[in-house]
């Protein structure tokens, strides 16, 4: 895919992962939908892109668990840009808790923001795409998605079913020239959880990385789709 004077929306675009391709996509030339939950942070974002790249910024406040702001977050990118080319489902939240320990009300955030959103999102964007005569998808995923451990229940079930959801989406969609692909990173260098980072963190990925594998992904040949991206650091700390 052409990335410039394409029509993008980021999710959780406002930090970390969802910052970081807001910011590559503008530098392609790509116009870009952030959001997140909090106005303010999406008016400072917007603010800050906004002499990045050739591409074009704008936001809109979106809690992605309610499918009613996904689908306005949608009809504000056609408003804005004509169209929707790009979507990138990159909002989450991690608690890790065991499951005797996790509240009703933290299980439902989770799943609801990690998994539910994609139906949200993909159910009100692959119609826009099929008006632009195809698009693409990438769902942000992790390695949690594969790899279950203590504590991560909750986690690893959104992720898990992200990974379901994205191979089913991939195939249902191919037909109409909508890809779809998702990407599994490892331990990367932002703030997730309910705890800021501790010591030295320079041996995980950088959202960066991530930001750049989501272009190069996108900007493939139409013949060739890399589907399925594991990204983990190289050198982890020795146990």
């Amino acid at each position: 895919m052409e990335l410039a004077g394409k029509c993008a929306i980021v999710t959780g675009s406002t930090k970390g992962i969802g910052l970081s391709i807001a910011e590559a996509l503008l530098e392609q030339g790509t116009h870009v939908v952030v959001s997140s939950r909090h106005e303010a942070d999406v008016i400072e974002t917007v603010s800050n892109l906004s002499d990045r790249g050739s591409g074009s910024v704008v936001g809109q406040a979106c809690d992605v668990q309610d499918p009613a702001d996904y689908h306005a977050l949608i009809s504000f990118c056609v408003e804005q840009f004509g169209g929707l080319d790009i979507l990138i489902n990159n909002a989450g939240i991690g608690r890790f808790k065991t499951v005797e320990e996790l509240s009703v009300e933290e299980w439902r955030q989770m799943i609801a923001t990690n998994l539910d959103s994609l139906f949200y999102g993909c159910n009100n964007a692959i119609p826009e795409m099929k008006k632009r005569g195809g698009g693409f998808i990438i769902n942000i995923g992790s390695l949690a998605g594969k790899n279950a451990f203590p504590k991560g229940a909750a986690y690893n079930a959104s992720k898990f079913g992200l990974i379901g959801f994205s191979e089913a989406l991939m195939q249902e969609v191919r037909f109409d020239d909508i890809q779809v692909a998702y990407v599994m990173p490892g331990s990367v260098d932002t703030w997730f959880g309910d705890s800021p980072p501790e010591g030295d963190e320079s041996w995980k990925v950088a959202a960066s990385d991530i930001a750049q594998i989501v272009v190069e992904t996108l900007s493939r040949s139409s013949r060739c789709l890399t589907s399925r991206i594991e990204v983990r650091p190289p050198k982890p700390p020795r146990k």
